[in-house]
Order: C-alpha cells, then sequence, then structure tokens
C-alpha cells in the first residue's frame, strides 16, 4: 500500500479448493480479504479516515458488507490489519554481514514507506484516532510498535553476533537515536527525509 506507482502487491495466496480447504472456521476467502484491504487503505488515502465507510469498502472490494463484519467489528480493524500485514512484510531489515548497509537499507526503506506511501498515510490516520482511542492505542503498541522495535533492532543484534559490535552497545539507545528523527519528521514537523539524511544519522552514530 505504497503510492500507486510503487504500491507493493499482496502476497498472493492459493484459495483451497473444497477438498483441500484448509481456512479458519469462518472459510475465510483470501481472495476476498485482499480484496478488503486493498479497498480500505485505498479509500482512506483517497477520503481521508472520516471518509472510510464499512459500505464503502464492501463496495470498492465487490463483496457483501455482511462478509466484512464476519471477520472485522469496525472500519479501524480492516485498516489495522492492512497496516500491520503491509509493515510486517515490508519492513524486515536485510543481514548482508555489514552493519552500516543493512541501516542504510533498512532505514531509507522505512522512512519511505511512512512519509510517502499508503501505507504511511493508514499510519498516521491510525495514529491520529489512537489518540482518542485507548484500544486503538494499545493495539498499535502491540501489534505495530513493538514488533517494529524488534524489526529495527536485527541489525544491531546480527552485528553483536558478528563481533561487528560489543555485546555492551547499546542496542535499545541506538534505535531511539536513529528512529527519533524519522518519526519526528513523519509525524510532527512533515520535513522531507532523503535517503543522505539517513545516512547522515547512521554516520554520526557510528561515528562515521
Amino acid at each position: 500500500m505504497t503510492t500507486k506507482s510503487s504500491k507493493p502487491r499482496r502476497a498472493a495466496k492459493k484459495v483451497p479448493s473444497p477438498v483441500e480447504h484448509r481456512g479458519n472456521r469462518h472459510g475465510r476467502s483470501e481472495e476476498a480479504r485482499t480484496a478488503i484491504l486493498e479497498a480500505a487503505d485505498n479509500l482512506l488515502v483517497e477520503r481521508g479516515f472520516a471518509g472510510v465507510t464499512i459500505e464503502g469498502i464492501a463496495a470498492a472490494a465487490g463483496v457483501a458488507k455482511q462478509t466484512i463484519y464476519r471477520w472485522w467489528t469496525s472500519k479501524t480493524d480492516v485498516l489495522m490489519d492492512a497496516f500491520v500485514e503491509d509493515m510486517a512484510q515490508a519492513s524486515l531489515p536485510p543481514d548482508s554481514g555489514n552493519l552500516e548497509t543493512d541501516l542504510k537499507h533498512h532505514l531509507v526503506g522505512l522512512a519511505k514507506m511512512l512519509a510517502e506511501s499508503d501505507t504511511g498515510a493508514v499510519f498516521r490516520a491510525l495514529l491520529a484516532e489512537a489518540q482518542h482511542d485507548s484500544e486503538l492505542a494499545i493495539r498499535l503498541r502491540t501489534q505495530f510498535i513493538e514488533p517494529q522495535r524488534l524489526r529495527d533492532l536485527f541489525p544491531f543484534q546480527q552485528a553483536v553476533k558478528r563481533g561487528e559490535l560489543s555485546p555492551e552497545f547499546d542496542t535499545e539507545a541506538a534505535v531511539e537515536q536513529l528512529l527519533s528523527p524519522i518519526y519526528y519528521r513523519v509525524l510532527v514537523s512533515g520535513q522531507p527525509i532523503s535517503p543522505s539524511y539517513v545516512e547522515g544519522l547512521i554516520r554520526r552514530l557510528l561515528l562515521k
């Protein structure tokens, strides 16, 4: 769910035949599920959070409204699932054997996704909604922020294992030092996040 020109396609999943069906107890069709998630975040980008409705999602996805309510209780649930799935697919850091290379690849991609993509628009909308929805705030922390923190830590943990960093290196503090400016620009200042800006953050952290 990035911008329309660079939007990564959701992983195609085979819909089992009746004989080999292994779906959940609702018999969820992966084809319908994918269509619903795509429709939800496309509508959010086009109309904003307030303009997204279950009826609109159903019409755009070509499914019955009851199909959506069978699996989700609200438009927020649909958008949350779409966002978490996209981030899990697109923000896994590489492990090339070089910390600086891995950080550049990971953080430049993450910054671009959060600042410029449809996925980032969904994130900003959910975060705004979470300011007055405590249950959504908890879901964001448990389903996105904590898993993303683990993904962000991964390059440092691998570098420690390789001996590229000392075991005493504070990986948690390093992640905060790198990610805080990126999230500040995405959520507060709106300033651009160029690859050179991200690379500068990395160089200062690694004292290069």
